[in-house]
């Protein structure tokens, strides 16, 4: 694995961990603040951080569908005003497996505790 893509996996790690709270988008039943584009997400808690992170194809489908993270923080009895959404959008001309890659740095640097299979190292 090159630096640069350990590189860009950090960068990334640190946009959806020190991005504001508040910066961060609300659960919602459309998520239209959210674009259709290639992306990393994370589910963050206002006071115990990172929940579950994830990639898609098309970020805003992604969670129209629902998402296993939902169900559990509702079982987790999170209160849905302190749970929200941060992503990165990807180029999607990347090399392909590229968004595969930085998932996999990212869950083996972070271990969030919705993510029940983290990858093996690459």
């Amino acid at each position: 694995m090159t630096d640069s893509i350990q590189q860009e996996a950090r960068a990334i790690l640190d946009r959806l961990t020190f991005i504001p709270f508040e910066d961060c988008v609300p659960l919602s039943r459309d998520f239209d603040e959210i674009p259709t584009r290639l992306g990393l997400y994370a589910f963050r808690h206002r006071t115990e951080g990172l929940l579950y992170i994830g990639k898609a194809k098309n970020l805003r489908d992604r969670f129209r569908g629902g998402h296993k993270a939902f169900l559990w923080g509702w079982l987790d009895r999170y209160d849905p005003d302190e749970v929200r959404l941060a992503f990165v959008t990807l180029n999607q001309w990347q090399k392909p497996g590229l968004s595969y890659e930085l998932e996999t740095l990212i869950l083996q640097a972070t271990h969030p505790p919705y993510n029940v299979k983290i990858p093996r190292e690459l």
